[in-house]
């Protein structure tokens, strides 16, 4: 186990309950912006994506219809 986990729990286990769970919350929120910031990076990636850009086109020529579960 390395160092600063060994401080994040020190550090949890310090804290009230209520506290406790904040302090997740934002473990869980930097996380998730992690695993977007690298969604971001892949889509910005200059190489061509045909099949994506395929499917853009022709998700955007359906227009705006609602979802209909009948249809599928």
């Amino acid at each position: 186990m390395s160092s600063t986990t060994k401080e994040i729990i020190q550090v949890c286990e310090a804290l009230p309950a209520d506290k406790q769970a904040e302090l997740a919350d934002f473990a869980r929120f930097l996380l998730a912006r992690q695993q977007d910031e690298a969604w971001e990076q892949r889509l910005a990636y200059p190489t061509p994506r045909p099949g994506l850009d395929a499917f853009l086109r022709e998700s955007a020529a359906e227009g705006e219809e609602p979802f209909d579960p009948n249809r599928l």
